[in-house]
């Protein structure tokens, strides 16, 4: 369980809090939670998403519950560097879109002082670690990973299937293109999906 710390303004340093997991796992609901209540305290909070990350607000941080929070869409992870000077908490939603960068950042930030609170996807469609979140993990004090729950074992779900055929590695979407399985659940369904590709292909052939 994760216990919430508080800024201590006797020692200059902040840190880092990472909210992973699949696709429907409630990292962003936890993400908008703990600002929420820095916003409360009385802190100041600023929030960014990736500007790609359109889904449901331009600006806002929305759940898939609906819950939502003002944010900054930034192109880069060098905008948030700027943007962030003189806050308590900064918040960084869809962390795994972002460039390499955003670890430095992050980094930099804590070091300055700041709370800095990042959600994002740990894997990708295909159950590889996704973009910079693994150098994130590894440099935070904090890691939570959140699960949703497979939509056809019931268990724990930790992967995100892809239910279209796009190989694209940034690909938006809700239930339509993904579905949050079990270990066992996306095994069996990558090796289903496998095996129409070889037929497709050998019918092309």
């Amino acid at each position: 369980m994760f216990l919430e710390n508080t800024v201590n303004h006797k020692e200059q340093f902040g840190w880092i809090e990472v909210i992973c997991g699949s696709m429907f796992s409630g990292k962003t609901e936890e993400l908008i939670r703990r600002l929420k209540r820095a916003q409360f305290a009385k802190q100041k909070v600023e929030i960014f998403k990736p500007a790609i990350d359109t889904r449901y607000h331009d600006e806002m941080v929305v759940s898939h519950d609906a819950n939502e929070i003002r944010s900054t869409p930034v192109p880069a992870a060098a905008n948030i560097a700027i943007l962030a000077q003189g806050c308590d908490v900064v918040g960084i939603d869809e962390a795994q879109f972002f460039d390499d960068e955003i670890v430095k950042i992050c980094n930099d930030l804590a070091n300055s002082g700041i709370r800095v609170i990042v959600a994002g996807l740990d894997m990708d469609f295909k159950g590889n670690p996704f973009g910079p979140m693994p150098a994130l993990m590894a440099t935070a004090e904090y890691v939570t990973k959140v699960h949703a729950v497979c939509t056809r074992t019931g268990n724990l779900a930790n992967y995100s299937f892809r239910k279209t055929d796009s190989e694209k590695l940034v690909l938006l979407g809700e239930t339509e293109e993904y579905e949050p399985l079990s270990r066992a659940a996306y095994y069996k369904a990558m090796e289903k999906h496998q095996e129409g590709i070889v037929k497709k292909m050998s019918e092309e052939l």
